[in-house]
């Protein structure tokens, strides 16, 4: 393995320019990538805002209807709760 003592200033200096020329152009291309992405989720976010708005409301039926599911929820809420204070008893003793 060469060490860079070893190298010949000419070289060394040759592949010194051509890292630095790599890293330069490596983070450019990086950086517009990022730019147009993050300009191209701009626009489509502004599009899906603007077709989310024109979408008609929902009926008045199908909004009254999702108020009976919370009753199920508590229940269901409250076997959980006994569930795990049986488990938590069980694993104590």
């Amino acid at each position: 393995m060469y060490m860079l003592a070893q190298l010949p200033t000419e070289q060394l200096s040759a592949q010194l320019k051509s890292g630095l020329i790599l890293l330069v152009l490596g983070m450019a291309i990086v950086f517009v990538f990022l730019t147009i992405l993050v300009f191209t989720t701009l626009g489509v976010s502004k599009v899906v805002r603007k077709f989310e708005k024109q979408k008609p409301a929902a009926p008045a039926a199908q909004v009254a209807t999702p108020a009976a599911a919370p009753a199920v929820a508590v229940s269901n809420d409250a076997e959980i709760a006994v569930a795990i204070a049986a488990a938590m008893a069980k694993a104590k003793n």
